[in-house]
């Protein structure tokens, strides 16, 4: 990696610098032709451009020292065995041995427990596997304000406990049902000590933090406590960089706060992808960097911490987004994990391709306004417009690998997928249809126009596209904000796509001045829409998530080049 980012970061160094060398002579320049012929050394600096920046974007960041010493495993690690489209939320759902042997094969190299949650979907013959595998279940009974379930997981689960007594090291009598409101703390409680006195089995019950505080009558009935704590969840996001200080001083608060019981943190973790939360940034190396910080403060506390989750679980993105099927030390299905500890972690691994493809498209994107530049009766570009052509290219092939990669997680059911469908192809459209249209002096028609009568559309085709994308832009744009501002909570800032293909209609509106014309009704009111939700989305996420942040500017960007759009000539 050091002697790739050298000579990845020379290279654009000096690019860059001939660049600069050149740019006065290139502006200049007073023939069209003379503009042309450095066509192809404005693509080499958009092309040097987008190398440097996926370098610095796939660039591995180091981790702190391994919190597990040579051999030394994980104390437990949160087990479900759904894949794909396999899903506990329907009945129907049943899990198979093999899947489940194959992977407590491959998470016994890195820890000697899993925590179930449920014995149902073929949940009950994790203790058997569990047993040839050499592990230790810390076994789960969902309780729910179902009676007839909840008696079919108490029998089963004490019947687990009385076959497997050496497997089974203790049950987790209950997870969160107090936090969904779906026991009282009285019949939970009862719960519990049927449990210990049926099961011969030490018992816990497990929630967030706060419910323990707020029900320490239920102290009295576990041999241990079990909290929760997700610092990415919190009221108040906690950043990466001070979850483990946060873990740990909750840990010594609440233990603080009900004596006399050992405390096992039941879950504590961090997404590898997602949308952020305020400062909390979901990534592969933050996530890395929590695993790594909670572990030493475990280990200098001298505490156990069972991390959620063993496998990415695609299912929970129904509930919680993009950010809740992306908790996993592995990805679904993965043989391998995510990082290894205390190696450098890269949030982008394969950030070569998405190199080489973004300068593959920045190439297409001089190629289209090349070939629109030599059409009969256009008018040579000037080298002003060449640079503007320059940046569509340059923000088009930096940021389509962040699309592509992006929509890849973000996709869930048939409604996600076609929405991502159609930001890709409005992200890859927009740079073309833009650059063509900057060379061959196509202003941006009306909404009115493109939508409206047969007569009335413009009869140039690549201005019926070029209105269509922006079209398709904005509604996507709308669609987006009004999520953000009326459902936030679960929903990803799709600021990538929306930048890649905002910028080539931005470009278009500054270097093509705007008529004298009445400002366009639709434009106007989305244009103020837009930047409203900008305004609240900003204010609302907070000025830390960057994320929140990009959208917001994408928007206003969005907003300003509606505004201009009102019947532009060339």
């Amino acid at each position: 990696m050091g002697l790739l980012k050298d000579g990845n970061g020379d290279g654009a160094s000096k690019s860059w610098q001939r660049c600069s060398e050149r740019l006065s002579g290139l502006l200049m320049a007073k023939s069209p032709g003379s503009a042309m012929r450095h066509a192809a050394f404005l693509f080499a600096c958009s092309a040097a451009l987008v190398a440097a920046a996926w370098w610095w974007l796939g660039g591995a960041v180091e981790m702190p020292q391994p919190p597990l010493a040579p051999g030394e495993r994980l104390y437990c690690v949160s087990y479900a065995p759904f894949r794909g489209e396999q899903n506990p939320l329907d009945a129907t759902t049943h899990v198979e041995p093999w899947q489940i042997e194959e992977d407590l094969a491959r998470l016994k190299a890195i820890t000697g427990c899993v925590r179930t949650y449920s014995i149902e979907h073929g949940l009950d013959q994790v203790p058997e596997i569990a047993r040839r595998q050499g592990l230790k279940v810390l076994q789960g009974l969902w309780l729910s304000s179902n009676a007839d379930k909840n008696r079919t997981q108490i029998e089963t689960v004490v019947a687990l406990a009385k076959r497997y007594p050496n497997v089974i090291s203790a049950i987790v009598v209950g997870n969160e049902v107090l936090l969904r409101g779906e026991l009282s703390a009285t019949d939970l409680g009862n719960i519990i000590r049927n449990v210990k006195a049926a099961s011969g089995l030490p018992v816990t019950y497990a929630d967030v933090w706060e419910f323990w505080l707020k029900n320490r009558d239920l102290l009295a009935a576990v041999d241990f406590v079990t909290i929760h704590i997700l610092p990415y969840w919190e009221d108040f996001p906690i950043p990466a960089r001070t979850a483990a200080a946060h873990v740990d001083s909750i840990r010594r608060m609440v233990g603080g706060q009900l004596p006399g019981k050992d405390i096992l943190i039941g879950e504590v973790g961090w997404p590898s992808a997602g949308r952020m939360r305020e400062g909390a940034l979901p990534s592969r190396s933050t996530q890395a960097l929590v695993m790594h910080e909670v572990l030493a403060a475990a280990k200098r506390g001298q505490y156990r911490a069972n991390l959620i989750e063993a496998f990415d679980q695609p299912w929970k993105r129904r509930l919680e987004g993009t950010v809740g099927g992306q908790w996993g030390l592995f990805a679904s299905g993965a043989s391998e994990p995510k990082f290894t500890w205390g190696a450098p972690v890269s949030d982008h691994p394969l950030w070569r391709w998405q190199a080489a493809g973004g300068v593959a498209f920045a190439a297409l994107v001089f190629g289209a306004a090349w070939i629109a530049g030599r059409a009969p009766g256009a008018a040579a570009p000037s080298f002003a417009l060449w640079l503007g052509i320059a940046a569509t290219a340059t923000a088009g092939g930096i940021l389509i690998g962040l699309v592509i990669e992006n929509a890849w997680l973000e996709s869930f059911g048939i409604g996600g997928w076609i929405r991502s469908v159609v930001m890709v192809g409005t992200a890859l459209a927009a740079p073309l249809v833009g650059a063509a249209a900057l060379a061959g002096g196509v202003p941006v028609p009306a909404f009115a126009r493109v939508l409206g009568r047969s007569a009335d559309r413009p009869s140039d085709p690549l201005a019926v596209a070029l209105g269509s994308v922006l079209v398709v832009t904005t509604v996507i744009a709308l669609q987006a904000a009004f999520g953000l501002v009326f459902d936030p909570r679960y929903r990803d800032f799709p600021a990538a796509p929306l930048t890649a293909a905002l910028v080539p209609f931005l470009v278009l509106v500054v270097l093509h001045a705007p008529m004298k014309a009445p400002r366009q009704t639709a434009e106007t009111i989305a244009a103020a829409t837009l930047a409203a939700g900008a305004v609240y989305i900003v204010l609302n996420e907070g000025l830390a998530n960057w994320q929140a942040l990009w959208f917001g500017v994408a928007l206003v960007g969005l907003a300003f080049t509606l505004l201009r759009s009102r019947g532009v000539q060339s």
